[in-house]
């Protein structure tokens, strides 16, 4: 049985709409990422899915839903365990509703994304947005 490690992890929410990903472009850089999911840390009780539907209704004012799991992993840019969920807008329009931590929201075609990520996304999720975003 393996313990759930103490360190707060971090919930991504990959939130699909017609053809496109949201992605957020943050006003300080972690590392090398400016651009990024809509997201942020699991709070004590919550599970990553319930995080990646708060944190997106707090970063971007957008009600979305989660659809599944994507997967974990230790984010190689930045050392913290992340989540990533795949979520389902369910009302509002996205828009920055965090000043002090967003600049700016996009919605990005499937062939934007290496402009945004140059240094590509973790598998399951680019395998997620193809599955997706690619039909």
């Amino acid at each position: 049985m393996t313990e759930q490690t103490t360190e707060q992890g971090i919930s991504t929410a990959i939130i699909t709409r017609d053809d496109r990903v949201l992605m957020i472009r943050r006003r300080e850089r972690e590392g090398k990422l400016l651009w990024a999911f809509p997201g942020g840390g699991i709070e004590a009780g919550e599970t990553a899915e319930q995080a990646a539907v708060r944190e997106t209704a707090e970063e971007v004012d957008l009600e979305v839903k989660a659809v599944r799991s994507l997967g974990e992993r230790v984010h190689p840019q930045t050392g913290r365990h992340m989540s990533y969920v795949a979520c389902e807008v369910v009302g509002g329009d996205a828009r920055v509703a965090d000043e002090e931590e967003l600049a700016e929201v996009a919605w990005i075609r499937l062939d934007e994304i290496p402009d945004y990520v140059p240094w590509g996304l973790f598998g399951p999720v680019q395998e997620y947005l193809d599955e997706t975003l690619g039909a």
